[in-house]
């Protein structure tokens, strides 16, 4: 089993899998409990990893043991609490508020989704929670974790179903 475990070291925060701890970016908000969809917190728990999607335009299919899906133009993840579809990937456009998951800055070329309040789904939690490509200076995120991208591709290569996000304070 391998875990990959979010916490402060010093001024930074780090992911660990078990190989070493890399850098890594969290939310705006930093690391807390989570209180509102747009709060930019990344949320303190132990949450499961649903899979992973990826931008066949911009390099191969990573490696990994979990389920593992192209990402599309129109593919896309509602962020509207009050939608039906809220904190669930769409196809854009969509009736209601939705990120495009298909991003010109490269952050979302390769993502492994978390599963945060997707069961059950509470409206206004929270979306979207990822661990996706950091920016290069590991700049604050909307709530996800960012790893630069040999890092994130790294870790997948090692995780399999059953494996978990544990985030700490």
């Amino acid at each position: 089993m391998t875990d990959i475990v979010i916490r402060r070291e010093g001024e930074i925060y780090v992911a660990d899998w078990g190989a070493s701890a890399r850098r890594c970016s969290v939310g705006r908000g930093a690391v807390a409990l989570k209180q509102r969809e747009g709060d930019g917190i990344t949320p303190i728990g132990v949450w499961d990893l649903r899979n992973v999607l990826y931008r066949p335009d911009r390099g191969p299919a990573p490696k990994t043991a979990l389920p593992l899906a192209p990402l599309s133009a129109n593919d896309g993840w509602c962020e509207a609490p009050d939608d039906p579809d809220y904190n669930r990937m769409v196809r854009l456009p969509h009736r209601a508020a939705s990120d495009s998951l298909w991003r010109g800055d490269g952050l979302y070329d390769v993502v492994l989704v978390v599963g945060y309040n997707d069961a059950p789904v509470v409206k206004g939690r929270g979306s979207a929670i990822f661990v996706h490509v950091a920016r290069e200076n590991y700049g604050p995120t909307e709530g996800c974790v960012g790893l630069a991208r040999a890092d994130l591709e790294e870790a997948l290569a090692q995780l399999a179903p059953g494996d978990k996000l544990i985030v700490k304070a």
